[in-house]
């Protein structure tokens, strides 16, 4: 079984990797002021997907500081068929990453199964023994796992554990050790900012990808027409759920036998998840009930968030294709490279419409928006 988290573990680990940390030593944080702020001195990685060797490949050509990655299984919280990374590919894209002084984290950032733990201890033991950079864990069973038997790997708290402030990601800091954590899209601008403030670890923000309105990692919307959780399956739509029924009048996505679109010949069809599908209600035609889909770009906030002083800008899509990485990474990396530029005296910054343009082409439903971040109903 994964080590349970104890008083005496606690206390155990609480000198390790001292020398390594203790620099970063968190400070009381009721004393953690805006007067301690200071400027960011370090431009922000771009972290970009991986769903194949080719897609690290083109992250890695296009500029990636970073590429994210999981294993074929469940630990994995994008574990579609014919996607994702076995050992062999792991070990040859940490190498191809590595060559070019660029890291390779591994997510292992699904919830483990009380049945069976063993798939999580696996992964945790391959990712340190290929030399992943830093692992992405969302499950404090796996956190404590991973820190009594492989104290040199870098915890990174997922997005999937939902911390939204910065009491939270101080427990999970001296509870675990972890070294970075990974933001909800649930967050204004401002509470960003406020948050980064008052935070003692490094953060990441998504800039840009597919967006949910569900909270990460407390979604069970689909397990109500599946029966899996997509915190342990892995994903919202398992393809076994999944059925397309062609007919003249167009196709019909159905997702456990529930129907959640209609597409009529020709027209787009989206990722097949009830949170994204359109419905009846009452005397309203069919529409989007919950969620258009919509991606995030936040292109327009990137100078806000480098002086934020968030570490990371990552770029969401596992699922999406090689060409999609490429490039959406190609953008991002002269975007930041020209926000960074600006912050420091060397330039001004503007959103250029070409950029624009290429996001709009891979966006889903072919639209944006700057989502939390900016919340025009308040």
């Amino acid at each position: 079984m994964l080590a349970a988290s104890s008083r005496e573990h606690i206390a155990n680990r609480a000198g390790l990797g001292a020398a390594r940390r203790s620099a970063r030593k968190p400070k009381d944080r009721m004393t953690l002021m805006s007067a301690d702020y200071s400027p960011p001195s370090r431009k922000p990685e771009l972290v970009c997907p991986a769903g194949s060797l080719r897609a690290l490949q083109l992250a890695l050509e296009a500029g990636a500081d970073a590429v994210y990655l999981g294993l074929k299984d469940a630990t994995n919280a994008r574990n579609f068929a014919g996607l994702n990374f076995d050992a062999a590919q792991v070990r040859e894209g940490v190498a191809l990453a590595h060559r070019q002084g660029r890291q390779v984290l591994m997510a292992l950032n699904t919830f483990a199964d009380a049945r069976d733990t063993a798939p999580w201890q696996r992964a945790v033991d391959q990712a340190a023994e290929l030399g992943a950079d830093a692992l992405i864990v969302a499950d404090s069973a796996v956190l404590v796992d991973a820190r009594r038997r492989h104290p040199q790997v870098r915890l990174h708290l997922s997005v999937q554990a939902s911390a939204t402030n910065h009491e939270a990601i101080a427990f999970y800091r001296e509870r675990y050790g972890i070294e970075r954590a990974v933001l909800p899209r649930v967050l204004t601008l401002q509470q960003v900012q406020q948050l980064i403030r008052h935070c003692e670890v490094p953060v990441e923000v998504f800039g840009f990808g597919s967006l949910c309105v569900m909270v990460e990692g407390r979604c069970a919307l689909s397990s109500y027409a599946t029966g899996q959780s997509p915190n342990t399956a892995g994903v919202c739509s398992p393809p076994a759920a999944v059925r397309w029924d062609e007919a003249a009048d167009g196709v019909r996505a159905r997702l456990g036998g529930v129907l959640i679109d209609h597409y009529r010949p020709g027209e787009p069809r989206g990722y097949p998840t009830l949170c994204k599908g359109r419905f009846e209600v009452g005397a309203l035609a069919r529409d989007y009930a919950l969620e258009e889909p919509t991606s995030l770009n936040t292109l327009a906030l990137l100078p806000q968030l480098i002086a934020s002083g968030v570490s990371a800008i990552k770029i969401e899509g596992r699922q999406r294709s090689p060409a999609y990485v490429a490039e959406v990474t190609k953008v991002w990396r002269s975007a930041i490279d020209t926000a960074w530029a600006a912050h420091v005296g060397r330039g001004r910054y503007s959103v250029q419409p070409a950029w624009d343009g290429q996001l709009a082409r891979w966006a889903e439903g072919q639209q944006h928006t700057l989502g939390a971040y900016d919340k025009p109903w308040r």
